[in-house]
C-alpha cells in the first residue's frame, strides 16, 4: 500500500493508534504552530495549493510524514511519494517520466513526497535536482538530519526550510484526548480512566514524540483491565507502557554540531566549567580530538585575538603535543588548551576583516589605489608612481601621518581595537594615529562629481540633503521599533497605519516563513502597496493588507504589532487600544512610535519676537495638549503592561509653502484664536512672508512605547 493511500474501514480497524490518528486536515493538526499556526506561510500555501519545494527537519514523531499526508488530502496536484531507504534511481526516473507526462498532457503539477531524503547519497539526489529546478516536481523532503549538511545544498538552495520541534507536553496531551474521544479512528467508544499521574507520566517520559506517545497510549489502553465497563490505566500500568529513550552523540548526526556549538560559545564566554563539561561529552563520546583542536585554533583567532595574542601558540603547541603523546594522556593537552581559551581575555576585532570584506564587494567601482602608493619601481618617470610616499623607518618612532586607503574610503574604520589584554595596550597609539592621519586627508582630492548647472545646484544639493536626513532618520526609527522586541522568522506582525510600507517592508524580511500583515488608513496606501507585492512570484508570500482591522480573519493572532501615530491619528483611543488586545497571541508586544507635538517645533519657534509671536504663543496653548503624552501612557496602560518607553527627536530642513500656512490657520490657529475673516487673512500674509522665504529648520519629537499583553 501507498504510503499515502486511504485504508478501508476494516484494514484502518488493524492499524497501530499511532497511524489510524494520523491527521488528515490541518485542523486535525495539533502543535508546530510556528510553522502551520493561522496565518503562517506554510499554511497559506497549503489551504491556496500554492506550495513550493519544501524540506521538514526535526526529531522522530514530531509530524514531518503527517504534515505531508496533510499535503496529499489538500492538494489538486497529484501526489507521489518515495522513502529514500527503500528506492534507488530507478524508483525516481519512473516517477520522473509520470510527471512529465502529466504535466506536458494535463498540465497538472506533481508534488513528490521523499521521506528519509538524506540517505539518498549524492547521485540519487542530483538525479532529482534537475527536475525540481525546471519544475516537473514539487519536493517536499522530510529528514531527522540538519539539511543543510546532510542534503545537497543545491536542493536545499532551492527549497523552504522548516523545523519541526518537540512537540509541547501541552501538544502530547491534546494529542491523547483527541484520541481517547475519537469514536472512528480512537477509543471514543470505550470508557476509558486513567489514575492520577498516569496518563501526565506516559506525556512526560514521551518528550516531544507522538508516535511514542500513541504506541504507549495504546498499549497501556490494550493491557489495562475493566473495572465493571470503565478500563482503567493505572500507574504501574502506564510506566510499563512507556520507557525513557537515551539521548546519545551521535558523531554523524546533528547533536554533534550542537555539542561543538556549545563548547566554543562556553570558550567565548569565559565559562571553564561549561567548557570542560561539553569537551568532556565529547571525548566521553569518541569525538574525533583533531576536530576539536582545528575548532580551538579558530576560537583562538576569533575570539580571543590580539586580547592575548599567545592563544594561538598555546594551541598550536597543545596540537602538536597531542600528536606526540596521543590517548589517553592527550586528554591533558585537550584540557589545557580549553582551559588557557575559556580564561583568556577575549577580543573579536579580527571580525573587522569581514567589514572590509564588505567594503570591497559593495564598491561601485574599483577603488584607486593612491598614487603614492603606487609601484615607483617601472613608471615613475612616465607618470609619477610612487611620488610623495614618506619612508616611516625615516621618521621618529618609525611612523608618519600619510595617507594609506583610496581616497574613497578615506576616514572609515575597520579595525576596533579592544580595551582588554593586550590590545589595551595598543588602543590609544593606534587611535590617536588615525586622528591624527584623518587630518592629513587632502580635500582637494574629494571634487564633487555633480551634473548641475550653477543655478540650480545650491537647491539641489539642499533637497538631496534634506531628504536624505529624513530618510536616515525614518530609517533610524524603524530599526529602534523594531529592536525593541525579539523576532524569530516564522512570527506574524501586523503593521498599523502602515503608509507605503516603510515598516511592513522589514516586518516581511524578518518573517519569511511567518506572516506580515498591514492596515491602511486609505485606498491610495491600500493601491501602494498592492502595487508593490506585484512584483512578488509566489502570491501566499505576500503581505496581506487590510482597511480596517475588523477585516483580519479571526482565528489569525500576532506575535508582534507594531505601528507609528496609530495613537495620535485615531479618534478614540480607548477603542483603538481595545480593538488591539484580540489581535494578541499570549505573550504578545504591541510596540508604538507616536508623534508628540507638543514637544516638537511649533510655529512660533520661527518667528522673531513680535506681536505675531505673542499671538501664536497664545493660540499654541490652546492647539498643543500638554498633558497628552501622559494621557497617552495612562490609556495604554489600560490594555497593555508599558514595559519601556525610548524618546527619539530628529531635525530636518522643511520648506514651508503658501498652502502649508493657510491649511495651518484655518485649521488650528484661527478657531484658537477665534479670529475672523480678515484677521485670518492678515495672519496667513505674515505668516507666508516670514517662514516661505527660505528653509526653515524642523524638530520632530516622538516616544517608542515598548509594551507587554498584561
Amino acid at each position: 500500500m501507498d504510503l499515502f493511500e486511504r485504508a478501508s474501514t476494516a484494514d484502518l480497524k488493524n492499524q497501530p493508534l499511532a497511524y489510524r490518528m494520523r491527521p488528515r486536515t490541518l485542523d486535525e493538526y495539533i502543535g508546530q504552530d510556528h510553522i502551520v499556526g493561522p496565518g503562517r506561510l506554510l499554511r497559506r500555501a497549503i489551504q491556496a495549493d500554492q506550495l513550493s519545494s519544501v524540506i521538514f527537519y526535526g526529531p522522530p514523531g514530531t509530524g514531518k510524514t503527517t504534515l505531508a499526508r496533510v499535503i496529499a488530502n489538500t492538494t489538486k496536484s497529484h501526489f507521489t511519494s518515495l522513502n529514500a531507504v527503500l528506492s534507488g534511481v530507478k524508483d525516481l526516473r519512473e516517477e520522473i517520466d509520470g510527471a512529465k507526462d502529466r504535466l506536458e498532457i494535463y498540465g497538472r503539477r506533481t508534488i513528490l513526497f521523499v521521506d528519509e531524503v538524506h540517505r539518498w547519497n549524492k547521485s540519487q539526489q542530483d538525479a532529482l535536482l534537475p527536475w525540481v529546478e525546471n519544475g516537473t516536481f514539487i519536493l517536499i523532503g522530510a529528514t531527522t538530519e540538519n539539511p543543510f549538511f546532510e542534503v545537497n545544498p543545491a536542493l536545499v538552495s532551492r527549497s523552504r526550510i522548516f523545523q519541526l520541534k518537540p512537540l509541547t507536553e501541552e501538544n502530547l496531551r491534546d494529542i491523547a484526548l483527541q484520541a481517547l474521544n475519537d469514536k472512528e479512528r480512537g477509543y471514543g467508544k470505550l470508557k476509558v480512566r486513567f489514575e492520577e499521574g498516569a496518563l501526565e507520566h506516559i506525556v512526560d517520559v514521551s518528550k516531544g514524540d507522538a508516535r511514542s506517545l500513541l504506541n504507549a497510549l495504546e498499549l497501556a489502553v490494550e493491557t489495562s483491565e475493566k473495572d465493571g465497563q470503565v478500563i482503567v490505566v493505572t500507574k504501574a500500568v502506564a510506566e510499563e507502557s512507556i520507557q525513557r529513550k537515551a539521548v546519545l552523540y551521535d558523531k554523524e548526526g546533528d547533536y554533534h554540531f550542537d555539542v561543538i556549538s556549545a563548547f566554543i560559545k562556553s570558550l567565548r564566554g569565559s565559562d571553564p566549567d561549561a567548557a570542560l563539561y561539553w569537551l568532556a561529552k565529547m571525548v566521553h563520546a569518541g569525538e574525533d580530538p583533531r576536530f576539536i583542536f582545528r575548532r580551538m585554533l579558530i576560537s583562538a583567532c576569533e575570539d580571543i585575538g590580539l586580547a592575548d595574542p599567545n592563544a594561538i601558540t598555546v594551541v598550536t603547541a597543545d596540537a602538536q603535543a597531542f600528536n606526540m603523546v596521543g590517548m589517553p594522556e592527550g586528554r591533558y593537552h585537550l584540557t589545557h588548551a580549553a582551559l588557557y581559551l575559556s580564561t583568556a581575555p577575549k577580543s573579536n576585532s579580527a571580525m573587522g576583516f569581514f567589514d572590509a570584506l564588505s567594503g570591497v564587494e559593495k564598491e561601485s567601482q574599483m577603488a584607486e589605489v593612491p598614487n603614492h602608493l603606487r609601484d615607483a619601481s617601472r613608471d615613475s618617470e612616465g607618470f609619477g608612481h610612487g611620488e610623495g610616499y614618506m619612508y616611516p623607518h625615516s621618521y621618529r618612532e618609525h611612523w608618519v601621518a600619510q595617507q594609506y586607503l583610496p581616497n574613497e574610503l578615506q576616514g572609515k574604520v575597520f579595525y576596533q581595537p579592544g580595551n582588554i589584554g593586550y590590545e589595551a595596550t595598543i588602543r590609544d597609539s593606534v587611535n590617536r594615529r588615525r586622528e591624527i592621519q584623518l587630518e592629513t586627508v587632502d580635500l582637494d582630492a574629494f571634487p564633487e562629481n555633480l551634473t548641475f548647472t550653477k543655478k540650480d545646484k545650491k537647491r539641489e544639493q539642499w533637497i538631496q540633503r534634506s531628504e536624505q536626513t529624513r530618510s536616515l532618520a525614518l530609517s533610524s526609527l524603524r530599526d529602534k521599533v523594531f529592536s525593541s522586541f525579539d523576532c524569530i522568522r516564522s512570527d506574524r506582525i501586523l503593521v498599523l497605519n502602515a503608509g507605503h510600507g516603510m515598516m511592513l517592508w522589514e516586518a516581511f524580511r524578518r518573517t519569511p516563513e511567518g506572516l506580515s500583515a498591514a492596515v491602511v488608513r486609505n485606498d491610495e496606501d491600500l493601491h501602494y502597496i498592492q502595487h508593490r507585492c506585484q512584483s512578488l512570484d509566489d502570491s501566499a508570500d505576500k503581505p496581506q493588507v487590510y482597511r480596517s482591522l475588523s477585516e483580519i480573519p479571526s482565528d489569525i493572532k500576532f506575535e508582534h504589532i507594531v505601528g507609528r501615530n496609530y495613537l495620535v491619528l485615531s479618534k478614540n483611543m480607548d477603542e483603538s487600544l481595545k480593538a488591539l488586545v484580540g489581535l494578541c497571541t499570549k505573550n504578545g508586544t504591541l510596540t508604538l512610535a507616536e508623534t508628540l507635538p507638543s514637544e516638537g517645533t511649533h510655529l512660533s519657534d520661527l518667528i522673531h519676537e513680535s506681536p505675531l509671536k505673542t499671538r501664536l504663543k497664545e493660540a499654541e496653548l490652546t492647539i498643543y495638549d500638554s498633558n497628552y503624552k501622559s494621557n497617552m501612557l495612562k490609556t495604554v496602560g489600560k490594555y497593555f503592561k508599558v514595559s519601556g518607553t525610548e524618546p527619539f527627536r530628529f531635525t530636518e530642513e522643511r520648506i514651508i509653502d503658501s498652502e502649508d500656512v493657510k491649511r495651518w490657520v484655518h485649521s488650528s490657529y484661527a478657531p484658537a484664536l477665534k479670529a475672523d475673516s480678515v484677521e485670518e487673512e492678515k495672519l496667513i500674509k505674515e505668516l507666508t512672508t516670514q517662514l516661505c522665504a527660505a528653509p526653515v529648520s524642523w524638530s520632530v519629537s516622538c516616544l517608542i512605547i515598548k509594551t507587554e499583553l498584561s
